[in-house]
């Protein structure tokens, strides 16, 4: 299968968009000082499902970026 150039830089863009959105929550969550996240000093069920949630976009976002990148690459192999 062949990816256009477009749609190869938005799965790109999408992974890396997926990281930072997602370290950013995830640094959030570890300081959590609402009580939502820890409750004297251990974590929460919130904080396990929203870690879980984390982990699985990172997954996530890793293959659609590394699926974006190898369109890329393949693209500039044709050229």
């Amino acid at each position: 299968m062949k990816l256009s150039r477009p749609v190869s830089w938005f799965l790109l863009a999408f992974g890396v968009w997926s990281w930072v959105i997602w370290v950013t929550f995830v640094k959030n969550l570890v300081k959590d000082s609402s009580g939502l996240a820890f409750d004297h000093g251990h974590p929460t069920a919130y904080f396990w499902v929203h870690l879980l949630l984390a982990v699985v976009s990172f997954v996530l976002g890793t293959v659609i970026g590394v699926i974006g990148l190898r369109g890329l690459r393949a693209l500039r192999r044709t050229s």
